[in-house]
């Protein structure tokens, strides 16, 4: 198995690795769009976060890696043939799966062999990118020059975390949970509203202005492609660190208090800014909650919702004509209000 570069070895880009650390501790916050420029590393650490992962617990046979401890979220084959019997499991790696912009319909969601089913009787199901990242990672890179109709399959696929295939009155449902990180240049072409809202949180990245920034980048990549194993063990013990904090943020999350005043300083907020909706808030408290665990707080802290504001606001904002500041500095201005400077 080829090595990845460790996670903890990714020079700068603190906002995007933190995004990315936040939506693995708590998926429900619907995933990370990266907006910037090529070859800052964003599809580095998405593989390099994946790697850091612990293997995940699998049904044995399963065709979506289904998690054996939530029989409500099974497959109907996996129900169907563990309705009485005992579970056999395996570990698996978390998946990344790439989604192409050229990939066809068939590609994304899975195909049905009709001419199979209707000579033997029997559903024959091709799985497809949906059905490999289900419990992982989907990465569309230039997201935002995805065609229209892929974007309504990932816009229906994001919202329910299930996959439906049908074909001449056949069909086949599966779980498709999985965080969806998309990245692209806003300078060659806008993102679809409705896919843009799917995502739970958006960060921009840049590349590096400062030379020994720079330099860094280049010597680690450099020293990574002469010897991966040597450089993949030198950061060993950094990536095990973040890997056990990672683990233990996912098992305090559920026990972390978000106390009345969070939630209300998170609304008036969002009303001060003219975030549109709910979703806004709710990813924002979730976001606060998840760093918190993270940061091994027992409470979330006004701290926490402040860092995390831009990346969980700045996107749902509708465009103001007369204010050409933009989104971030709105939202910086409105937090400012809020929480002083």
């Amino acid at each position: 198995m080829a090595q990845t570069f460790p996670f903890s070895a990714i020079v700068g880009q603190d906002t995007m690795k933190l995004a990315l650390l936040i939506a693995a501790v708590d998926p429900t916050i619907g995933g990370v769009m990266v907006f910037g420029d090529r070859g800052t590393g964003k599809s580095t650490a998405v593989r390099s976060l994946a790697a850091l992962l612990p293997p995940m617990r699998v049904i044995s046979g399963c065709a979506f890696g289904c998690d054996p401890a939530t029989p409500d979220l099974w497959c109907d084959a996996c129900r169907a043939a563990h309705a009485t019997g005992a579970v056999k499991t395996r570990r698996v790696p978390v998946p990344v799966v790439d989604m192409p912009l050229g990939a066809t319909e068939d590609r994304v969601v899975g195909a049905l062999d009709l001419e199979r089913a209707l000579a033997h009787g029997v559903k024959a199901f091709e799985p497809g990118l949906l059905a490999r990242a289900n419990r992982g990672f989907l990465y569309v890179d230039e997201v935002n020059l995805l065609e229209d109709h892929l974007v309504d399959l990932l816009i229906d696929v994001a919202a329910s975390g299930e996959n439906l295939v049908e074909r001449e009155g056949l069909s086949v449902r599966h779980p498709a949970r999985f965080v969806l990180v998309g990245s692209g240049n806003p300078e060659e072409g806008e993102l679809r509203p409705q896919l843009l809202d799917r995502f739970g949180l958006s960060v921009e990245v840049k590349t590096p202005a400062d030379l020994p920034t720079r330099t860094e980048v280049v010597k680690r990549r450099l020293a990574f492609e002469q010897d991966r194993d040597a450089f993949v063990a030198a950061w060993k013990k950094e990536d095990d660190k973040l890997r056990r904090r990672i683990l233990k943020a996912v098992a305090r999350l559920p026990a972390i208090v978000i106390p009345d005043a969070v939630v209300e300083k998170a609304s008036r907020l969002c009303l001060e800014v003219g975030a549109d909706g709910l979703r806004g808030e709710l990813t924002l408290i979730r976001a606060a909650r998840a760093l918190a665990a993270l940061d091994g707080k027992p409470v979330v802290p006004d701290a926490h919702v402040r860092r995390i504001a831009p990346a969980a606001l700045c996107h749902r904002l509708r465009r103001d004509p007369l204010d050409e500041a933009g989104s971030s500095a709105r939202v910086e201005r409105a937090i400012r209000n809020l929480f002083g400077a």
